[in-house]
This record gives structure tokens, sequence and C-alpha cells, in this order.
């Protein structure tokens, strides 16, 4: 298991998001988990096989996004061992939550978490990753007030179609 980037590139990050209609890319997933407040790799000699990462506050609350075994080593305790690696990470937090689809409940209650409720919004057009933009800083730090967000208007998805559209963990 490894928790940096050292000696990670795009194309070591490749054959993730099984399914997804709009993917990120290798160099998105590159960016994503370098702006990750933690994040695990399996790795298997060039290849990442899988990964898992968390967004943070730093202080109280953390929430893990994604969980990724490649298909062809789902099965195995890699998912298991990544989260496991990632919650001792993230053990003096008062709350780590994560989504996931119903029958993957019993691989995380295994793991130690809880049933929760969830509620999200999705905008699909971005599932492969926002492009590429210079730093900036809160707008609370440039001296202006926040603009309040537009409401996104969203497809509504049946229940049977939701499940395809909420990314699964590993095969378990």
């Amino acid at each position: 298991m490894q928790t940096t980037l050292k000696g990670i590139t795009p194309a070591q990050l490749t054959g993730f998001f099984v399914g997804w209609p709009n993917p990120p890319s290798p160099e998105t997933l590159y960016r994503l988990l370098a702006g990750s407040y933690r994040f695990v790799l399996a790795v298997q000699g060039e290849q990442v096989i899988g990964f898992v990462q968390a967004i943070s506050d730093g202080v109280l609350t953390a929430f893990v996004p994604l969980l990724e075994v490649l298909p062809e080593h789902q099965g195995q305790g890699i998912g298991r061992a990544l989260v496991e690696q990632l919650l001792a990470e993230l053990a003096d937090f008062y709350a780590v939550d994560l989504a996931c689809d119903d029958e993957l409940v019993p691989f995380y209650e295994g793991l130690g978490l809880r049933r929760a409720n969830l509620m999200f919004r999705r905008r699909y057009d971005r599932q492969n990753g926002r492009p590429a933009t210079p730093q900036r800083l809160p707008v609370q730090q440039q001296g202006v007030a926040p603009v309040p967000a537009q409401p996104l208007q969203e497809p509504a998805l049946p229940g049977a179609e939701l499940g395809q559209f909420l990314r699964r963990g590993p095969a378990v």
C-alpha cells in the first residue's frame, strides 16, 4: 500500500471507473488524488490496481467519495485493505462518511461503518471532472462576498437507474 504519488504517473491509473458513462481520464484521476486530503493506493508491479480517497476539512469531518479496484483484482481483499488503512489514518476525526449502493452496505458494515441516509446532487456532464484551473483562494480570503449558487436542473432518475449512477465499490 502506498500513500503518496511518488513514482506514480497517470499512465499507471488506467482501467478504473468501469461502467461510468463519462469516466475521468487517468490525468484527471491523478489530479483528483493529488488534491485529496488522504488516499491509499494498491500497487502491483508498475500498475495501480486499487485506490481509496478521502476529502476533509482537516478538523472534524472526512468523506470517502471513491473506492475503486480493477475488476480483475476484485474479491481478493484489496478493497477491504485499502479502506482499513484509510480509516486508520482518519481515526481521530469526529465523522467519516461515505455513500454506497445497498448491496455494498454489508461490506462497509463489516469495516465498522453504520447505515445512514444520504442526500446528493450530481452533474453527470461533469462526471469526467472539472477542467484544470489555477489554484484560487477561498472567496472569504479574496475580500468579496460569496455569490449564491444557482440551482442545477438534474434529470429525474427512476429508482432502477439510480444505482448505475451511484459509484460502486469493489465486489466483495
